[in-house]
């Protein structure tokens, strides 16, 4: 049985937004801050910094990786973008053909896909379609 509770969201203003991150440039620590005002989330003085343009007070994440690692992502990107090209040219076949199609249709009063698509076998049909 649930029970129905209101929820609490609270809102902080501008100023009290900066007043906090102006602690924190003098030097105090972001866990104390965040206790002594009773600021419940982990990411909100977080978000506030990045706000108000002061990212030199967050933490830098310096990432460590091997040379395998690296080449990997690199190996990992090229092939990416090959298959992308491809993706594109295949769109652009595609398109060529339907051109030409819908060219055909008009010049010989017809429709190739209605007349040829009877003539199919099934596996063949779904792809049309």
């Amino acid at each position: 049985m649930a029970t129905n509770q209101q929820k609490t969201t609270i809102r902080y203003s501008i100023s009290f937004k900066q007043m906090v991150i102006k602690e924190l440039e003098q030097g105090i620590n972001m866990r104390t801050l965040r206790r002594k005002y009773d600021i419940r989330g982990g990411a909100t003085i977080q978000q506030w910094i990045k706000l108000y343009g002061r990212q030199h007070l967050l933490n830098k994440i310096i990432k460590v990786e091997t040379m395998d690692e690296r080449d990997r992502l690199k190996q990992l990107e090229a092939d990416n973008k090959k298959l992308k090209m491809a993706l594109a040219d295949a769109y652009m076949a595609k398109d060529c053909l339907e051109g030409v199609i819908r060219m055909a249709n008009e010049e010989y009063k017809t429709d190739l896909k209605k007349n040829f698509g009877d003539q199919l076998p099934e596996s063949l049909k779904k792809n049309i379609k």
